[in-house]
């Protein structure tokens, strides 16, 4: 299960109800900045409608020409 937290003067403090044993070995993993991920989306927009020669239905029936999957 995985928990949340923050770092706080060093040391990774989880969010509560979680509560686990002393001694406990974990894994943290920091999660992407908002703002990372929002300048990401704002430097993809700019290809956003740049694509030509595809079929206009491709983001409704994309795994009909994907992998060949009858349309719905």
């Amino acid at each position: 299960m995985p928990y949340r937290g923050r770092v706080k003067n060093g040391v990774v403090v989880l969010d509560p109800p979680a509560s686990l044993p002393e001694g406990s070995q974990v894994s943290v993993e920091p999660l992407a900045p908002a703002d990372l991920v929002q300048s990401l989306k704002d430097g993809l927009r700019r290809f956003s409608g740049t694509v030509e020669g595809l079929p206009e239905d491709l983001a409704e029936h994309h795994d009909h020409y994907l992998h060949g999957k009858p349309r719905p």
